[in-house]
């Protein structure tokens, strides 16, 4: 029986641009970084939750052959590949920050729903990534 989520995986075109991006924009730490032949299992995590990082993952040998890395990366650009959702306390606080630290893709402004405040990002390869400050009494939905 499975019983925790441990790693998950974006896929990026460049694992040095993505480490400062996700370290020294997003505030996440470094995790493991390790280098096998051309093979680099890079991760990050938020700090103090050592238990599941965010595997940083370049299309390339050995997990996939050239032709499939080439369609991979086609995708990635197009920001074809999936998201991240992160929660924050302070979704107008971290705005104001990410701002500051020169993030500029942003898909969506901190924006109020019953749920909630969250806005919306891409990282430089076009990933999407949600930021979701929970409301503290969610309201009902009624239809």
């Amino acid at each position: 029986m499975t019983t925790r989520l441990s790693v998950t995986t974006v896929k990026v075109l460049d694992q040095d641009e993505a480490l400062d991006f996700y370290v020294n924009k997003l505030g996440l730490e470094k995790g493991q970084d390790i280098r096998n032949g051309p093979f680099r299992w890079l991760t990050v995590r938020f700090p103090g939750e050592p238990n599941v990082e965010i595997f940083l993952e370049k299309p390339g040998p050995p997990v996939h052959d050239e032709a499939t890395a080439e369609q991979l990366r086609e995708l990635i650009t197009k920001g074809a590949m999936g998201s991240l959702v992160f929660e924050t306390d302070d979704a107008r606080g971290l705005y104001e920050t990410l701002k500051a630290r020169g993030v500029t893709d942003f898909t969506q402004e901190p924006t109020d729903h019953f749920y909630g405040t969250d806005m919306g990002i891409r990282d430089p390869f076009g990933n999407a990534i949600r930021i979701l400050q929970p409301a503290r009494n969610p309201q009902k939905v009624t239809a």
